[in-house]
């Protein structure tokens, strides 16, 4: 069946081809290094004129994108690559205006590179991030898996979210993570601790021992505080008490 050629292989912690050539919307050759190096990217694979689910995929994440506080081109960057090899420029220019459209950030039509390529710098990327697709002559279009890579700045696979739509929790906790602690703050941190990453379903579940362990802590702060607080005040109050007359001649 053709469903059995179409999904995504995990492959946490591989290296993505940085030295692959590509062609960006401008038509200037690029390799796909260009856009790493200093902060995580946000990579999709689809195909520009695809007629349904690479637009629905692309749509879902400008809307999680859209809600973080992260600006594109100083948190991260975007990168959507092509694994049609008969797709030119020209296209990837039409559907990044497209998107844009809906992302209208600052900083996104620096940040969000469209490329295309040929066959074996295609080859390279899916290979790496174990993306498999076919062609459906039935339909005449591409099954393919739906999903967004997440990877670090140094070119490594870090973290998968699968389907059409992005809780920006996912999207967040993802990107912070990818970030090796370059980006987001304390709060982020914190919800890291009570996150954590789940491979099979690409999802961020609660890690229930961290969140009971944080709770326990944070109960015996509490506790010593108060025990604190009551000691001080009762050594005040000591001090303020007047002390015992002597007998009187």
């Amino acid at each position: 069946m053709l469903l059995r050629d179409v999904g995504f292989d995990q492959k946490l912690g591989a290296f993505l081809p940085l030295d692959a050539v590509f062609a960006d919307e401008t038509g200037a050759t690029v390799r796909l290094g260009d856009y790493f190096g200093k902060r995580p990217v946000v990579l999709t694979l689809v195909y520009f004129d695809c007629p349904m689910l690479c637009t629905i995929g692309l749509n879902g994440l400008t809307s999680a994108l859209d809600v973080l506080p992260f600006e594109p081109g100083r948190e991260f960057e975007l990168v959507s690559i092509s694994f049609e090899p008969k797709e030119r420029p020209a296209q990837a220019a039409a559907k990044k205006k497209v998107q844009l459209a809906r992302y209208d950030r600052p900083g996104a039509a620096a940040a969000w590179h469209f490329l295309t390529g040929d066959r074996e710098s295609i080859d390279r990327v899916t290979k790496a991030v174990g993306f498999r697709y076919a062609w459906d002559a039935e339909t005449k279009q591409y099954a393919h898996p739906a999903g967004t890579v997440i990877a670090t700045s140094d070119g490594r696979v870090s973290r998968y979210l699968f389907g059409i739509e992005y809780a920006p929790k996912d999207l967040r906790l993802a990107l912070v993570e990818s970030g090796n602690g370059k980006i987001g703050g304390l709060v982020d941190q914190a919800l890291l601790f009570c996150y954590q990453y789940n491979p099979h379903t690409g999802r961020y579940s609660t890690a229930v021992m961290n969140v009971v362990q944080a709770a326990a802590v944070l109960t015996l702060l509490a506790l010593g505080g108060f025990i604190f607080i009551m000691r001080r005040r009762e050594k005040a109050e000591g001090a303020r008490s007047p002390e015992p007359s002597g007998p009187r001649a």
